[in-house]
């Protein structure tokens, strides 16, 4: 990067220094390194699958709340297919959906996941800030807060092509919702980048986009913070504390 940290960067050069940060994506984290070497258990995946599902179905929301924030009748017509891509039409699944039997695949209840009892506090406390982010924030700060989706399809190529050899016992019908992702994901990439590179063209604007797209790398990296301590280190909240006795008149 350049040392002036009073000139703009140029767009070729705004848009490698937020590629840059790709080195942050969650791809990194140890669980999600276990997850590709193979080394989770069964009741591990099934951890994962079962709180990644309430940031799926948290991400139509907050591209409501984009919809609502953002006067551009242009950009919202772009950008409402991706609620569409996740909660589907009358008549036609979408990502929800398609997760939904990616957690049967695993062997999970399909009730068990969508009533959310086994999703952790330090996950739905992440996703829950990413949505207050994007209704506190300009649109064109929300548009830039979605680009992790520039680092996404690698690691879903990732798992469409270890997950065969590597977790054999997860049907097939389980790696549709990743094959989908990754045409949608490029798509989706396009769009929020070009916002991004239009809106934010002063240095400090971009320096903004930067601390921006690093706050949703947190979002994602503490939710595996979060299942890591619960479910590799066996240390899932109050582990250490006794049962609160229930209340009696």
């Amino acid at each position: 990067m350049t040392t002036n940290r009073n000139t703009a960067w140029s767009a070729e050069l705004f848009e490698k220094n937020l590629r840059s940060l790709g080195a942050r994506y969650h791809i990194h984290h140890p669980f999600q390194v276990m997850m590709h070497n193979g080394e989770l258990s069964k009741s591990q995946i099934q951890g994962w699958v079962a709180n990644r599902y309430y940031y799926q179905i948290t991400i139509p929301r907050k591209d409501a709340t984009f919809l609502a924030n953002c006067p551009d009748r242009l950009i919202r017509q772009q950008w409402v297919q991706r609620i569409i891509d996740h909660d589907g039409t009358p008549g036609s699944e979408g990502g929800i959906e398609v997760w939904l039997r990616l957690a049967e695949a695993t062997g999970l209840k399909r009730e068990d996941v969508i009533n959310q009892s086994l999703v952790l506090p330090g996950v739905r406390f992440a996703v829950d800030a990413y949505v207050n982010f994007v209704a506190t924030s300009s649109w064109q700060e929300s548009a830039c807060s979605s680009l992790t989706e520039m680092f996404a399809p690698t690691i879903h190529k990732q798992r469409i092509s270890s997950w065969p050899d590597k977790y054999p016992w997860i049907e097939n019908q389980g790696l549709d919702y990743f094959k989908n992702r990754i045409k949608e994901a490029h798509r989706d990439v396009e769009h929020g980048l070009s916002i991004t590179l239009e809106h934010f063209t002063s240095r400090e604007q971009q320096d903004r986009a930067m601390q921006i797209l690093q706050f949703k790398l947190d979002v994602l990296w503490t939710m595996l913070d979060a299942m890591y301590l619960a479910y590799i280190k066996e240390m899932p909240p109050y582990f250490n504390v006794d049962s609160i006795p229930p209340v009696t008149d």
